[in-house]
């Protein structure tokens, strides 16, 4: 016996399923065959990656405890039995409903002995007095929002009905908490309550209570605050010589809720590694190369930092959650596409994306066997059958990062690799990653001889697509190779530039120059800090504690559960040189970005369904109407790849999922488009002397004042080519005002 909610039915169309059509159903004479391998060794995957993974082996499913996320939707699935009756019997069941207002659909299968049959029934689920309330799926700090509370007096004895409104400290109730509701007949009536959200983050409860005499109803909404602005870094930094001591004031750089600070020293130049860690965390797109950096230098962490539990906790869950998102990026042919469903291959973000997989499963990480197994296919069949192009886009750098990846992964390609390594005018990037496939596999004169007189620098570039590289990512995979030839004096220098350039406020990195500058500088500074000891006495607060590792880098974190400032003392005990850094985080409660625009043009607009202009700084409850962004390129940087739109809307707008209903709005096509609660992020390029428009159906469906954030149009891999808008407040006001 099942009873669930009609609405999540209605989402599929489902029936009460039929088992004796499905049991009686003719079936076609053949054979199925099936690969139990990956079965039969995963059966002991639990205990291996319990002793092997940094974290300790959580699940991928695993929830977090901590109640982070609101439970906005609470449906009803009830699930009884199995039963028994005897021929001819009757037998009543009885349960409690949840706090529901609805339909539901009871549905029974039974089965007896080969014989089965199936009933199924829609019912309205009603009391004689029942409440609703509604509210947006999301608030903003300082947002205002009024809540309609619906009553249904479903007795002709209910006259007169007590309503009250109760918060938890994130809402403030602006006008009364109670009111009153009068029937003369049996019917519903609606009034609203006006809500403030105070500048903070969490989860706003909102209970509504209702009462006639001893008849009582009860409805609970909990719903997510969140900031939708940018994240602002504050950076506190310091030299401290021997016996020297280093004392810093700080402050927060945000709303409550919002905050974070950590303490860095390192033996080694510093690079600001919480910075730019976060930054890969938390970058907002997520195409395959963008999914793989976020997760790579995460596997190197635990060789150059200690890590508390939690800490271990959460990178070994953010690489499960990469590998496990990274097979919807997988096609037919073995190779990576760069969006989920893409038929076609990514050459390079194959072999990055490879590269993870491969360093994963050697750090005692589950990859799915076939996963590897038809990458592995991909890699070979591609490097068997490369020929040098004359299309000048460096495809023998890409042919070298797949010979590489083969290489790790002990399935090499060494014919490929000499045929590669004879070629005249291979590019400096493609002689380096290829004497890193040498030296994996041993053969360090070969891969020495590649290298002979290149230089450690290259030239400053920025690539919007292809391999989506920098001068600093190739010189992150220099430092690699150097490392893997064991040249430290020469390691050495370059990991300095890296490490400076980590450390540098003004240096813009992409998620793929960012995630290799990490892992060289990790490969790197486990071989430079090996044995040496890093010792310092810190003071936080007032509270003196000690500090030591063998490690490269220590890290205390600044707690902001109470106090927004604070002192840190630091006094260095070693005879060595100390590179420390206070970093601190945090969203301000509005962004203070002005608008702006560089090499991108960028037109926003809003009308209605007609198309006419429409002023939405003050917009009526109920309109639907559309925003439509126009971007053009001038031709000054030829063709733009890779770009970005991110659209954050105003929590009491709604967005129309058009993937899910026939509206045809018009405007250009995307090449993927990310839609969410209260967002729409937008992906295509853009060739040059062309405009492109991408349209977003709205609905004002909830009266109040809210927060509009910049719409922001962005090259993924430069920063120089960007165009934003400002942020303003806007009212949705109720359609029965003048």
């Amino acid at each position: 016996l099942a009873v669930v909610d009609e609405g999540l039915l209605d989402l599929t169309r489902y029936k009460a399923p039929n088992p004796h059509d499905y049991f009686y159903a003719k079936e076609a004479l053949g054979i199925n065959t099936w690969d139990m391998y990956e079965y039969v060794v995963g059966a002991m995957g639990g205990k291996l990656e319990r002793i092997l993974s940094i974290g300790g082996g959580a699940e991928f499913d695993e929830k977090p405890k901590d109640g982070s996320k609101a439970n906005r939707f609470k449906p009803v699935v009830k699930f009884f039995g199995p039963f028994y009756a005897d021929v001819g019997e009757t037998k009543k069941h009885e349960f409690i409903m949840p706090k529901y207002v609805g339909s539901v659909k009871v549905m029974v299968v039974a089965g007896h002995q080969g014989a089965y049959g199936n009933a199924e029934q829609a019912v309205p689920v009603r009391e004689s007095l029942m409440v609703l309330g509604t509210l947006p799926r999301v608030l903003g700090p300082n947002e205002e929002v009024a809540l309609p509370v619906n009553v249904f007096a479903m007795d002709p004895t209910i006259k007169n009905v007590q309503v009250s409104v109760k918060t938890n400290n994130l809402l403030q109730v602006m006008d009364a908490k109670t009111k009153s509701y009068s029937f003369k007949k049996e019917g519903e009536q609606v009034q609203y309550f006006k809500l403030k959200v105070k500048p903070q983050l969490g989860i706003a409860k909102v209970t509504i209570t209702a009462q006639s005499g001893n008849k009582k109803a009860t409805y609970d909404v909990s719903l997510d605050v969140r900031n939708p602005n940018p994240e602002h870094t504050n950076i506190l930094t310091k030299v401290i010589e021997p016996g020297k001591t280093w004392e810093a004031k700080y402050a927060a750089v945000g709303i409550a809720g919002t905050n974070s600070g950590m303490i860095e020293v390192s033996q080694l130049p510093a690079i600001h590694l919480e910075k730019r860690l976060r930054y890969l965390i938390r970058y907002p797109h997520g195409c395959v190369e963008q999914t793989t950096s976020s997760a790579f230098p995460q596997l190197f962490l635990a060789d150059i930092v200690e890590l508390s539990s939690k800490q271990q906790s959460n990178i070994d869950k953010n690489i499960k959650a990469a590998i496990k998102k990274l097979e919807g990026f997988q096609n037919a042919s073995g190779g990576f596409g760069y969006w989920p469903g893409e038929s076609e291959s990514n050459a390079w973000s194959t072999n990055y994306t490879g590269h993870f997989l491969v360093e994963a499963k050697s750090k005692g990480f589950h990859v799915n066997s076939s996963l590897l197994k038809n990458w592995k296919k991909y890699q070979k069949r591609q490097a068997k059958q490369w020929r040098k192009q004359n299309d000048n886009n460096r495809d023998d750098f890409v042919q070298a990062y797949r010979l590489y990846t083969l290489a790790l992964n002990k399935s090499p390609e060494m014919g490929a690799m000499n045929r590669l390594g004879e070629s005249s005018m291979l590019l400096p990037a493609a002689k380096w990653r290829l004497a890193a496939a040498y030296a994996v596999e041993g053969q360090i004169e070969a891969a020495e001889k590649l290298i002979q007189g290149l230089s450690h620098e290259v030239s400053p570039y920025q690539e919007l697509s292809n391999t989506y590289g920098s001068h600093i990512r190739d010189e992150a995979m220099i430092l690699e190779t150097l490392v893997a030839l064991g040249w430290k004096s020469e390691s050495y220098e370059l990991l300095k530039q890296i490490a400076d350039r980590l450390s540098d406020e003004r240096q813009w990195m992409s998620t793929q120059t960012t995630a290799f500058s990490l892992m060289a500088y990790s490969k790197a500074a486990i071989s430079h800090t090996k044995g040496e000891e890093l010792a310092y006495t810190y003071t936080l607060n007032g509270e003196k504690a000690n500090a030591a590792t063998q490690l490269a880098i220590s890290q205390i974190e600044i707690p902001f559960e109470q106090d927004e400032s604070g002192t840190v003392t630091i006094q260095n005990t070693t005879d060595g040189t100390l590179y420390a850094n206070i970093i601190l985080k945090g969203k301000p409660l509005e962004s203070t970005e002005p608008a702006a625009s560089k090499t991108l043009g960028m037109k926003v607009a809003y009308t209605d369904l007609k198309g006419g202009q429409l002023a939405v700084d003050q917009i009526e409850q109920g309109t639907e109407f559309l925003a439509k962004v126009t971007f053009t390129n001038s031709g000054i940087r030829g063709d733009l790849e890779e770009l970005a739109l991110s659209q954050v809307f105003p929590s009491g707008w709604e967005v129309y999922n058009t993937r899910m209903e026939a509206h045809e709005l018009g405007g250009d096509t995307p090449r993927y488009q990310d839609i969410r609660d209260d967002r729409v992020l937008t992906y295509f390029d853009l060739p040059k002397n062309r405009s492109k428009t991408f349209i977003v159906r709205l609905h004002a469906s909830y009266a109040g004042r809210y927060y509009l954030p910049a719409v922001v149009g962005e090259a993924m891999y430069d920063n120089e080519i960007h165009a934003r808008n400002a942020g303003r407040w806007v009212e949705v006001v109720p359609a029965n005002v003048n």
